[in-house]
């Protein structure tokens, strides 16, 4: 059975996380030992998530990795020594290419959804794409998204909420967005941690409203969500990237056992 079909088999919904970049060999390898624990524990598919590199950072101040095949490295490496699927965003074009050789799925950017060269890059792979639906777009529109990774006869496509401009400042989540883009035909995830995003503020940092987590998770899973994506840190408020959003790694426990109640009322 191919990851694709293994995310979308289970009983529960999959799980889709891990920090937003990787800092270090240590911080990175830790939290995916304990989602991996923690899932298997608990019969959650998941999928361990950290960017290579940050090519979407507010100032050029801002941390944007350690280097892209040393990062790739450790990807790999905790990819063989835990046997959990990987998944990281590509950038550019040529890219696509170069990652697939580390991981098991492509994740699309908000920013670049609409980009058809590492759509096409991504979906010639035949790897897995997840792709995040802009914060400008309609949840309508990923329709033609989709269908770019499809035309490289890659039919394993995943979109993703995560959070619609509201303001210079603000996103809001607009939960008819998972059902909507069911109905194009894919399984969706909802992004709980960037759809809390405070972007574009005058320090050059983004911000974030963590406390919200469990809420944005819960109602997605309310409204249908066939996954989640959740960015987790063993210490947000040290993290190198998106710290102001994340949720500590030592809370992800409790919140999936409450998701967990939430996903078998509604599917009993």
């Amino acid at each position: 059975m191919s990851l694709y079909q293994t995310l979308l088999s289970g009983k529960h919904f999959f799980l889709i996380a891990g920090p937003c970049v990787v800092e270090n060999e240590e911080i990175t390898m830790h939290t995916a030992i304990v989602l991996k624990m923690l899932c298997e524990r608990l019969e959650i598919p998941f999928v361990f998530k950290a960017s290579y590199r940050k090519a979407n950072r507010s100032s050029i101040q801002s941390f944007a990795g350690i280097g892209d095949t040393k990062a790739l490295q450790i990807l790999k490496k905790i990819k063989e020594t835990l046997n959990v699927p990987i998944i990281t965003d590509v950038h550019l074009p040529e890219e696509a290419a170069d990652a697939s050789k580390y991981v098991d799925m492509l994740q699309i950017p908000a920013f670049l959804c609409r980009q058809t060269d590492i759509l096409l890059a991504a979906g010639k792979t035949q790897l897995p794409v997840n792709i995040k639906k802009g914060q400008f777009l309609s949840p309508q529109s990923m329709e033609f998204a989709a269908n770019k990774i499809k035309s490289t006869g890659n039919s394993q496509v995943l979109l993703t909420e995560r959070g619609t401009t509201f303001g210079y400042g603000d996103l809001v989540v607009d939960f008819r967005s998972i059902p909507i883009m069911k109905r194009l035909g894919y399984p969706v995830v909802l992004d709980c941690t960037h759809s809390l995003q405070q972007p574009n503020r005058q320090t050059g940092e983004t911000g974030g409203l963590p406390e919200f987590i469990p809420e944005i998770a819960k109602a997605g899973i309310a409204v249908g969500a066939d996954g989640l994506f959740i960015e987790t840190h063993p210490e947000p408020h040290k993290a190198l990237s998106d710290g102001a959003n994340m949720l500590p790694l030592d809370k992800m426990e409790n919140l999936l056992k409450i998701l967990l109640k939430i996903h078998t009322s509604i599917h009993e």
